[in-house]
C-alpha cells in the first residue's frame, strides 16, 4: 500500500498490511483507516505494558488479527497465558475466561475491557448451586465445564472442555468407581456426551444463549439453499441440531475440519465470528451462515482494549482461596493425557435417546 492508501501514512499501512491482508474481505475499507491506527497503538502498549492479549475465536476478525498475541478457545488461552512471561494479561473474551486466567496465573495481572462481558452459560449456576447438588448425589464426581465462574470451578472435582468433555467424564467415572458422573452447567453439551458413553449423566438446565438459537429447521434451509454445503455444529448445540448436521465437535475439531479439509462450501453453526476468523486463515473455503452473535463478546472492541492498557482498569481478581480450589479443579484437567484429536461427536455410533438426568 502507498502513501495515502486509506489515508493512512506509509509507515503505518506498511506497519499494518499483513492484518488486512488476513481482514480485507471481512472489513470495508471505510472502517479499516480507523482500525489499522488502533492495532498500532495496541500493540505499542503492549509493549510499554509488558503485556498480551488473549483473543478468543468469538472475538471480531480486527481484534483476532490484529492484536491476539494467544488466539483460540478459553482454556487454551489461559494454558498459554500461564506460560508466558508478560506481567500484564488483557483477556479479550468474557469474565469467566478472565477469572480462569487468573487461577492458572495469580502473580500476574489479569483486565478485562469491558467489566459487563458475562456469559448466559455461567451465570446459570453458582458455587451454592454445586453444593447443593452435591449434598443430593453424596459421592459422585462433579464434571465441570470450564465455561463457568470461579466460584463454581471452586466446588469442582475436575473441569472439561468440549474437546476433552467425554474423556474426562470417562476418566471421573473410573477414578471415582461410580456409573454415573454430575456434568454442570450445559445441559446440551451433557446430553451429546452422554450420548457417546455409557456412563450416566446428571445434567443443569444451563445453556448458551448463541447455540441454544439453533435448530433442526436450520439445519434443513441450509440444506435446501446450499445443497453442497458441509453443515458443522458444536456441542453446546441441542442434539437435533448434531443428528442434522454432517459433522459435530469441539471449536477445536470444527477449526481442523475446516482446515483440513477444505470444503468448498461450509456452515459452522455456531458464534458469528468464529467462521470469520478461520476465514481469514483459510481463503479458499466459502462459508455461509447462519450464525448467531454473542452480546457479551461483542462487548469487547479495539477501543476498549486499547483504553484499558493506556489506563490499567478493570483487573479482574479472584479471593486466593477459591482461585487455590479452582486450580485443583483445571489442574486435574490438564494433567490427564490430551485426547489424540480435538472431540468429534461421532453422529454414527451415537446411542441416542439416551436418558439424562436433569436436575
Amino acid at each position: 500500500m502507498a502513501d495515502g492508501a486509506f489515508g493512512l501514512s506509509e509507515e503505518l499501512a506498511r506497519e499494518t498490511a499483513p492484518v488486512w491482508e488476513k481482514v480485507k474481505g471481512l472489513v470495508t475499507p471505510l472502517e479499516w483507516p480507523e482500525q489499522a491506527k488502533l492495532i498500532s497503538e495496541i500493540n505499542a502498549l503492549k509493549k510499554e505494558r509488558d503485556a498480551v492479549i488473549l483473543a478468543h475465536n468469538y472475538m471480531t476478525p480486527e481484534i483476532f488479527h490484529g492484536v491476539g498475541d494467544y488466539v483460540g478457545d478459553s482454556l487454551g488461552l489461559a494454558k498459554e497465558a500461564a506460560k508466558s512471561k508478560a506481567k500484564v494479561i488483557v483477556q479479550a473474551g468474557v469474565h469467566f475466561m478472565a477469572e480462569t486466567s487468573k487461577i492458572l496465573s495469580p502473580e500476574k495481572t489479569v483486565l478485562i475491557p469491558d467489566l459487563r462481558a458475562g456469559c448466559s452459560l455461567a451465570s446459570s449456576i453458582t458455587g451454592a448451586d454445586v453444593r447443593l447438588i452435591k449434598q443430593r448425589y453424596p459421592g459422585l464426581p462433579v464434571v465441570t465445564y470450564v465455561n463457568t465462574t470461579a466460584d463454581v470451578k471452586a466446588e469442582t472435582d475436575i473441569c472439561c472442555t468440549s474437546a476433552n468433555a467425554v474423556q474426562v467424564v470417562e476418566w471421573a467415572a473410573k477414578e471415582w468407581g461410580v456409573d454415573k458422573v454430575i456434568l454442570i452447567p450445559d445441559e446440551f453439551l451433557a446430553r451429546n456426551v452422554a450420548a457417546q458413553t455409557s456412563v450416566g449423566i446428571i445434567a443443569w438446565k444451563g445453556r448458551c444463549e448463541v447455540h441454544e438459537r439453533f435448530t433442526a429447521a436450520d439445519i434443513a434451509e441450509m440444506r435446501v439453499a446450499y445443497p453442497g454445503a458441509e453443515i458443522l455444529a458444536h456441542p453446546e448445540c441441542p442434539e437435533e441440531v448434531l443428528a442434522a448436521s454432517d459433522f459435530a465437535g469441539s471449536t477445536a475439531a470444527m477449526i481442523d475440519y475446516v482446515t483440513d479439509r477444505k470444503p468448498k462450501q461450509v456452515v459452522m453453526i455456531t458464534e458469528c465470528s468464529m467462521a470469520s476468523n478461520v476465514k481469514g486463515d483459510v481463503p479458499g473455503v466459502d462459508f455461509i451462515g447462519p450464525c448467531n452473535l454473542c452480546p457479551h463478546m461483542k462487548r469487547i472492541t479495539l477501543e476498549n482494549i486499547r483504553d484499558c492498557l493506556k489506563y490499567m482498569q478493570f483487573e479482574v481478581t479472584v479471593e486466593p482461596e477459591m482461585a487455590e480450589r479452582g486450580r485443583l479443579a483445571v489442574q486435574r484437567m490438564i494433567d490427564l493425557p490430551p485426547p489424540a484429536i480435538p472431540a468429534r461427536y461421532d453422529l454414527i455410533k451415537a446411542r441416542h435417546h439416551v436418558d439424562v438426568e436433569l436436575i
